[in-house]
């Protein structure tokens, strides 16, 4: 066990605290939902178009999974020493790691993967209320996306008004529920259509794609798309936020009812993803657009209540992710705090997370890189 650090956070539960813990387990599992499941299952079948049917499937299964272990680590550390709750990432990473290298290991992580977030859903909110409005109001005058944006940010300033993640619950509750009903709408409306007349799910790249330079292009968009599954699972960042709103004694530790909110959250979110994923990829085969609500057109009041839906939810995972680290991390800090025996499975399968975590970084950064570089004669900035 590393020897805890010289300022370790407040002891557990006590009735002086400034904000009393009382979430339960389904608190803990909307929360979840609102964290994880936003913008990147929109993208899903979009990635699936460039993995192909089996490595696609794969790597959502395999995300799945390997995120779920990933939080279930984060979950036993949150009390790893006794009478005390480890409420914040950077304070855990402080009792590991030490005060000094811990905090500067793990707080930039966690704010790029938190202020990255917040960023796609504020695009993500102003195009879809953009969207809704083109088809709700056909004869208004267009206005631009940019627009919208701001309209969006200022809902997201008066709720950021809010103290914590208890004085959200309503908003997160609300959010989660439209994160399964716009999910179910995609899915659901892609089935109802069928596959798009000379539908493809022919791999990009090789020959017809003009060679070497199409096998090239083929690869990075590979890593791309990589890189957009694991975007799909972000929610470690705020699990010990989230925990920490649940209440624990040492009869009665916070874990088991934040593992059974957990588990209940990623049934849901296995529920949205892997049936829009698999539908959107059906329906419109290698050419989906990269948000799946964009490419259906029909019927108008279903697609724009689903795009509403969209930014409500986003609305609530703005605010989860802005109130407080991908898979590496959790595997760092169990091994540093709990030491597993070498080759143990233990060992083992939390090596085998960071390894892969650190490919899928690498990989998806190299893709995104390349995509921003090939599309950049495409953007059109503040229109």
């Amino acid at each position: 066990m590393v020897s805890p650090s010289s300022i370790l956070p407040k002891v557990a539960d006590g009735p002086a605290e400034a904000t009393p813990r009382r979430a339960k387990w389904w608190y803990v599992t909307f929360h979840n939902v609102t964290a994880m499941v936003g913008a990147g299952v929109l993208s899903l079948p979009y990635a699936m178009a460039h993995l192909g049917w089996g490595p696609g499937t794969l790597a959502l299964v395999a995300s799945w999974g390997i995120t779920l272990y990933t939080l279930s680590l984060l979950i036993e550390l949150h009390e790893c020493v006794p009478g005390v709750r480890f409420d914040r990432l950077r304070d855990l990473g402080a009792h590991a790691l030490g005060p000094r290298l811990g905090p500067w290991l793990v707080v930039p992580q966690q704010l790029i993967v938190q202020l990255g977030c917040d960023m796609v859903y504020m695009v993500t909110g102003g195009a879809c209320l953009q969207k809704f409005a083109e088809i709700a109001f056909p004869r208004a005058a267009p206005l631009h996306q940019s627009y919208w944006i701001c309209i969006f940010a200022s809902f997201q300033f008066l709720l950021s008004q809010l103290p914590d993640l208890s004085a959200i619950a309503a908003v997160s509750l609300a959010a989660a529920a439209m994160s399964l009903s716009y999910s179910t709408i995609s899915w659901a409306a892609c089935v109802a259509r069928g596959p798009v007349s000379g539908v493809s799910y022919a791999a990009y790249g090789g020959a017809a794609a003009g060679g070497t330079s199409g096998a090239a292009d083929a690869a990075f968009r590979v890593c791309g798309a990589l890189g957009q599954v694991a975007f799909a699972y972000a929610g470690h960042g705020v699990v010990l936020e989230i925990q920490a709103t649940v209440p624990s004694t040492p009869t009665k530790p916070s874990r088991a009812p934040m593992w059974k909110g957990t588990v209940a959250a990623y049934l849901v979110t296995a529920a949205c993803y892997f049936p829009v994923a698999i539908a959107g990829y059906w329906a419109f085969g290698r050419d989906v657009a990269d948000n799946v609500l964009v490419a259906l057109q029909r019927p108008p009041w279903l697609v724009a209540a689903a795009n509403m839906m969209v930014v409500i939810h986003v609305i609530g995972s703005y605010q989860v992710y802005a109130m407080p680290a991908g898979p590496v991390l959790p595997c760092i800090l169990w091994l540093k705090i709990k030491k597993p025996p070498r080759f143990s499975a233990s060992w083992f399968a939390n090596w085998g997370c960071i390894v892969v975590g650190v490919l899928l970084m690498v990989a998806s950064t190299i893709g995104g890189l390349r995509s921003i570089i090939q599309d950049a004669s495409t953007f059109q900035f503040y229109t």
